[in-house]
């Protein structure tokens, strides 16, 4: 792969956008996806904790903004030292930072409520709920989809969907974004490959996928899979260090893990730049927790920046395919923060009550929301009832609902909804459509 290409600011369309140094494509590419409305409904999806009352913890749109700065670091970082080593003139360092930022910006905009057991719960749906009438009307790659629900398949879908203003971002944000660059169904997937663990984009945006792998010159694996863009690495890492320390952090705020045990992980990253005498006499504890924590960020930055460059030749040649912060010298103080994290944080009673929620809210919605629809849209037997409730959705929605042509996009049509609500917005719409709370 090579630079050049993999830096391409074309748009959706086909349209090259001229450079300008003031404000360049990429950069409007942040822009676009800090003003969209799926980006804003961030600010009330769970990162991993419910929002308690007594203090404040992150959010997926408060993660999203700090992945985005890591990764911004991170793509500047390296875009200096690849303008130097491949004369990648018409390219600033800032354009580098830019795709990384804008590409980790929306890192999690496909991602349902209620955190990762949204996913979970609408594959539930389909694959063992109400959802299974439908397996007989799509083909074996659509039911793969619904089964198999994809928070990054899904950010995919919805920054290419028009009707979100046609974002229309550039092909290399786009593929930097994608992790995963395959479909869902694929004959004996390379699992040595991270980028083949997961999928990356649905049935419906295939070819929108192959366009952009295209127009970047991405090495192709199969008729269908493919390397990923090396700048994903930077966009993967900067996740990874983000929700390692901060989710860490948080379960610290909440009591969830002690603080003794987090000074010691955070010191430990850090190694010989922590300065003991310097900590004590931060008089705070939040305030020490915090030091530490952006401290440590700074570490893991230099540490992933240090091993893309080292790497860099083998990723372009699709020769490596390793998660950066797997390999880095503080890769196994990571595994033991992860270990933690699952025993005292992800399997807290608060964390699990809001799984439950997730299963018991969005497979309810899908299955009001599902049936109403094939029965109005697709198979021609409006009840009332049906109607009434399709009447309860964006008239945008149900226009396009109309309008389809096949069951599986109808469907995926109503898992762009759903998956789209916010914590809130999904327990009052579920309320409702349940009867459990009623107007007024």
């Amino acid at each position: 792969m090579e630079w050049k290409k993999l830096l391409s600011n074309q748009r959706a369309g086909g349209k090259s956008v001229p450079h300008d140094p003031a404000r360049s494509a990429f950069e409007q590419d942040f822009d676009r996806i800090i003003f969209s409305h799926p980006f804003r409904r961030l600010q009330d999806k769970t990162q991993v904790h419910p929002l308690p009352k007594d203090d404040f913890v992150h959010t997926r749109l408060t993660h999203s903004l700090e992945v985005s700065s890591v990764g911004r670091s991170l793509g500047k970082n390296v875009g200096k030292v690849l303008k130097e080593r491949y004369s990648l003139d018409e390219f600033s360092v800032q354009d580098i930072g830019s795709i990384v930022a804008a590409a980790s910006l929306c890192h999690d905009i496909g991602n349902p409520p209620f955190g990762h057991s949204g996913e979970e719960a609408i594959s539930e749906f389909y694959r063992h709920g109400q959802g299974r009438v439908f397996e007989s009307d799509v083909s074996p790659a659509q039911w793969e989809d619904l089964i198999r629900f994809e928070g990054n398949a899904q950010g995919f879908r919805l920054l290419n969907k028009s009707r979100y203003q046609g974002l229309k971002l550039t092909a290399a944000t786009l593929a930097a974004f994608t992790k995963y660059p395959r479909p869902s169904l694929v004959e004996n997937p390379d699992k040595t490959r991270r980028s083949q663990k997961k999928y990356g984009f649905f049935c419906a945006e295939k070819e929108a996928f192959r366009r952009v792998a295209d127009t970047t010159g991405l090495i192709a694996l199969t008729d269908e899979t493919w390397c990923r863009h090396p700048l994903a690495f930077l966009v993967e890492a900067a996740d990874d260090i983000c929700y390692h320390l901060i989710d860490l952090e948080d379960g610290c705020r909440l009591g969830l893990v002690s603080y003794n045990d987090t000074v010691d992980l955070y010191r430990l990253i850090l190694r010989e730049r922590f300065n003991a005498s310097k900590f004590e006499k931060i008089k705070s504890r939040e305030e020490r927790i915090g030091t530490l924590r952006a401290m440590a960020i700074g570490v893991l930055i230099d540490e992933c920046t240090e091993l893309f460059l080292e790497r860099e030749a083998d990723l372009r040649e699709g020769k490596n395919d390793r998660s950066l912060t797997d390999d880095i010298p503080s890769a196994q103080i990571l595994r033991e923060i992860i270990k933690i994290s699952i025993e005292h944080i992800y399997r807290s009673r608060q964390v699990m009550e809001t799984e439950v929620a997730g299963f018991e809210v969005l497979p309810g919605l899908l299955g009001q929301i599902t049936l109403s629809a094939a029965n109005v849209y697709q198979k021609n037997q409006p009840s009332s009832g049906r109607k009434t409730l399709l009447r309860l959705l964006p008239e945008d929605l149900t226009r396009e609902m109309q309008e389809c042509a096949d069951t599986y996009e109808l469907l995926m049509l109503c898992n762009d909804f759903v998956s789209g609500l916010t914590d809130s917005h999904a327990i009052h719409l579920y309320r409702g459509i349940k009867g459990i709370s009623l107007p007024g």
